[in-house]
């Protein structure tokens, strides 16, 4: 069994030599990335590969993304810790988790029932309260809890669904891969002052962002 001073170590470098170097500078998102033990979120047969520059498999065909890219969509929102964040896409809920130490309330959605209850034992015991999430089809948002300043998606789909686009508040930004079934742009999405503008951040490979405004499942 990997020791905890083992895998502090392994967190530590996790943030040395495959976040920084790669241009992750909020102080935010590192601390919240040095914060979070990610080794909670994967299967205890993973744990010593946990923080490794790779994504990891959760079941049900899911994946726990790359640190990397956990940090690039994160920092990508800007937040100043006041924020209402929604994410699509609740999978192992280590995104989640990294947000809900930025900002003061997450709401979260999974369309795979054993992810969320996992995911959500894994919030009690590490006591992130501030972390609300339910079943449902993630495409439609949350249009009770609207509007929301930051938007995170997990899966990608082959266009910007448009109820999230109008459930994202005014100033707001949305961090979505959008493309095709096999690679992504990770798109940043920037509404101020009634404009939208989009700007592409780099090429992604995501799981399918499944449901009425994205791939059917």
């Amino acid at each position: 069994m990997t020791s905890a001073s083992h895998l502090d170590i392994h967190r530590e470098r996790m943030i040395d030599e495959q976040l920084i170097p790669r241009g992750i500078h909020d102080h935010a998102t590192l601390a919240a990335m040095r914060t979070v033990p990610r080794h909670l979120f994967v299967d205890d047969a993973m744990y010593s590969c946990a923080y490794g520059d790779h994504p990891l498999p959760i079941g049900s065909g899911q994946t726990i993304s790359q640190p990397y890219i956990v940090a690039l969509m994160t920092q990508a929102l800007q937040l100043d810790g006041n924020e209402r964040v929604l994410e699509i896409g609740t999978g192992s809920g280590y995104q989640a988790a990294i947000l809900s130490r930025m900002c003061e309330r997450v709401f979260t959605i999974e369309r795979i029932d054993s992810l969320l209850v996992r995911a959500r034992k894994i919030f009690d015991k590490l006591r992130y309260h501030n972390i609300i999430s339910r079943i449902d089809d993630g495409t439609t948002g949350w249009p009770s809890e609207a509007p929301f300043e930051g938007i995170l998606v997990t899966a990608g789909g082959p266009k910007i669904p448009e109820p999230l686009l109008e459930q994202l508040a005014d100033p707001g930004r949305m961090i979505i891969p959008v493309g095709d079934q096999f690679v992504q742009e990770l798109q940043l999405i920037e509404k101020r002052e009634g404009e939208v503008n989009i700007q592409v951040i780099e090429q992604v490979r995501f799981v399918n962002l499944i449901g009425d405004h994205g791939w059917a499942g």
